[in-house]
């Protein structure tokens, strides 16, 4: 219900009544009346809605005086509120006993020109998952909690702390406030011990709420799913085990959820299989297994360690569909033409047997080096088949707008102790790209499918229309660079920023401005209601192809199956569903951002790691990033690392946002976005996950600077 009521208030900007808001939903009975009633006091009571004097209700983001949401704390212990547009800053002295991660409501006022917030009540604690290192103090045990930008006591209740030593990492819920900054906690469950391997990764893990662990129930539920594909399962599904069906994957890959064929048809056409693991099959609805998967939500890859969403019984047996076995699938057959158009299409149960597990590299080989393995010849005719189907598929995504920010992502190289020893620039060649083209397919094709029958409630994948504010912000900062694009934006259509980008390709600071510009972006999330997709200029979109590694791929089935298999499109079906999937969408986007956040920590820590062995040495790089506290160099490798702005040498320097630089107070000289630079590393630490340089002068800083200057 509160999910509902803050979908209905999301474009009402002047606050309302109960009634109406019910009215809003359509609801009829008292019974449903005094439901809104208790779910908007308790939205009030979380800051989600602001109550007027009136007794009148609006979302609090449209209220002038306050702000509310969660709080991010940075290294130097100020704090931003997180919000729809530009972040709320508030100063250490305005948090007010807020810490990392804690849902407040801040009063806004206005300090130098510039609004600012001050924390003035606490919502909701983060006090669900507070990870830390256990410690004996007198009798009591304690933890000290791994980030450090909170600065809690945390004392463990003795029930659930002894199996606790010191040195163990856990993890614990607040359950009592003894007085100000000093808590009472539950252990949830030992993480790992400083001293064990990977405990770093483990330890990352927990803080961004990724278990490795599986509950008993769970493991008890798996021992009723059979190891192998038996003759009951193949009932009802179409036999494809004569066909020419192959999957291509990383060379460490164990989890494959997807196949793929390939036929060029008489009438030119072709017919494109994506064959993907009916995880379904296996993860009954509302089962210990589907409830721990939708609270997990996705599987996490952090460094060379995958926290899995299913048992590997799941993922990387039964449901894997691995070289030589049956396996239960959903197949997606699309015929399509040689405008990269899907003309008819079929999805139908099915079971296959993967011919052979292929891997980016040797398929690489085969497609840019015509080095063919033996073991591949009998695919090479198909893969080229792939190849030409690939490029129609781009050419006609390009056309109608796909926006390709070309991103550049590192790869960090390990040894058997899972010490970082290199890192390099993460290689995308066709092999990867059409696999990414096959599965676009499928899930659009899937996607469309689902909402052709217009009333029936469905899960996708979607990316609204960028913020024009954030769009102008950011042209404004590329007229600031000199950068002259010549383009005015009179509506925001994906086309445009593709001719954006486009026209950036050829300036120097072209790899920058495409992240900025991505972060300029919305962020794409599930819904159970279709908008289209911003970035890949799609009408309609949904996740299909990864049922093993994210939930809503596995509730997509789920749906094909009950309303295509089956058929079942009736009333109550289609109430169930409109119950079930706005939790799950909001579900699956929260926990795909715990995700990607545990991944990027991971990464941080892995290069902080590899940069410890190099303190010392001298790199180029190129400003990619300035803030009044120091201006952040990207190296040539990827690596990211801080020159504090006191070590800026022979001058004061201020920071000037508007120009997006420093500039020295007197001698004028000055640091700008793109700037190329020489940078010395004198410090890293894996722990706090970072990486410090100071500038370099020297010859080779001059002849940077001297090139700039046409000299």
């Amino acid at each position: 219900m509160k999910q509902k009521i803050l979908e209905v208030l999301e474009n009402i900007k002047e606050p309302v009544e109960i009634i109406e808001i019910n009215d809003m939903l359509k609801l009829t009975t008292p019974k449903e009346l005094s439901e809104v009633i208790n779910a908007v006091d308790e939205l009030v009571d979380e800051f989600y809605i602001q109550a007027t004097k009136k007794n009148k209700y609006r979302l609090m983001k449209y209220c002038n005086e306050y702000k509310a949401g969660r709080i991010s704390i940075n290294k130097k212990g100020d704090g931003f509120l997180i919000l729809d547009g530009d972040d709320l800053f508030i100063k250490s002295k305005n948090l007010n006993g807020a810490i990392h991660g804690d849902r407040v409501l801040c009063e806004l006022f206005t300090f130098n020109g510039k609004i600012e917030g001050k924390v003035i009540k606490i919502a909701k604690r983060k006090n669900d998952n507070m990870v830390g290192v256990v410690y004996t103090e007198g009798k009591d045990k304690y933890i000290k909690p791994i980030d450090n930008r909170i600065n809690l006591k945390i004392k463990l209740s003795k029930d659930t702390s002894k199996e606790c030593v010191d040195g163990h990492i856990v993890s614990t819920k607040i359950v009592k406030e003894i007085n100000k900054a000093n808590y009472l906690a539950d252990v949830n469950y030992i993480v790992s011990h400083i001293t064990d391997p990977k405990s770093d990764i483990l330890t990352i893990a927990a803080l961004n709420g990724r278990i490795v662990k599986f509950p008993d129930e769970v493991m008890e539920y798996l021992e009723t799913i059979e190891d192998e594909v038996q003759e009951k399962d193949k009932k009802g599904r179409t036999d494809l085990t004569n066909l020419n069906i192959f999957t291509i994957d990383g060379d460490d890959t164990k989890d494959i959820d997807d196949a793929v064929s390939i036929k060029k048809l008489e009438n030119g056409n072709y017919e494109l299989g994506v064959h993907i693991a009916d995880v379904s099959h296996y993860v009954k609805e509302d089962s210990p297994l589907d409830k721990e998967a939708l609270a997990r939500g996705t599987s996490t890859y952090i460094a060379d360690t995958v926290i899995p969403m299913l048992p590997r019984k799941l993922s990387n047996g039964i449901c894997s569909l691995n070289e030589g076995e049956i396996r239960c699938t959903i197949s997606c057959v699309m015929e399509i033409n040689d405008k990269g158009k899907v003309v008819n299409s079929n999805i139908f149960p099915s079971y296959i047997k993967s011919r052979k597990k292929m891997t980016y590299k040797k398929v690489n080989d085969i497609l840019v080096r015509n080095i063919i393995d033996k073991d591949y010849e009998p695919f090479v005719n198909d893969l080229k088949e792939l190849e030409k189907l690939s490029k129609i598929l781009r050419k006609m995504k390009h056309e109608r707008g796909e926006i390709d920010f070309e991103i550049d992502e590192l790869k960090v190289i390990q040894d058997e102790n899972g010490k970082a020893i290199d890192i390099q620039k993460r290689t995308r060649e066709v092999g990867e790209m059409l696999i990414e083209d096959m599965m676009i397919a499928a899930n659009e094709t899937v996607a469309t499918t689902l909402n052709n029958y217009g009333y029936l409630p469905a899960l996708y994948r979607v990316h609204g229309e960028p913020d024009p504010k954030k769009i102008e912000q950011f042209m404004n900062l590329v007229k600031q660079l000199g950068v002259n694009l010549d383009s005015k934006l009179n509506s925001f259509k994906p086309k445009q920023i593709q001719k954006i980008i486009e026209k950036l390709k050829n300036e120097k600071y072209f790899k920058i401005l495409s992240q900025l510009l991505l972060r300029s972006m919305r962020k794409a999330e599930y819904k159970e209601y279709n908008i289209g997709h911003f970035g890949l200029a799609s009408k309609c979109y949904t996740h299909f192809t990864s049922p093993i590694r994210r939930y809503p791929d596995l509730e997509t089935h789920r749906l094909i199956r009950t309303y295509i298999f089956e058929n079942k499109i009736d009333n109550n079906t289609i109430e169930k569903y409109k119950e079930l999937l706005p939790n799950i969408a909001k579900e699956s986007s929260d926990r795909e951002v715990d995700s990607v956040s545990a991944e990027r920590d991971g990464e941080d820590m892995k290069v902080a790691e590899y940069m410890e062995d190099h303190i010392g040495e001298e790199y180029k790089g190129m400003i990619c990033s300035i803030a009044n506290y120091g201006m952040y160099v990207q190296l040539e490798n990827m690596v990211e690392g801080l020159v504090r702005i006191g070590t800026l040498k022979g001058d004061f320097y201020n920071y000037v946002p508007e120009l997006l630089s420093l500039i020295g107070e007197a001698t004028k000289k000055t640091y700008r976005l793109g700037d190329e630079v020489i940078v010395k590393v004198v410090g890293a630490s894996k722990e706090a996950k970072t990486v410090d340089f100071e500038l370099v002068e020297n010859e080779e800083t001059n002849k940077i600077k001297s090139d700039k200057n046409g000299n």
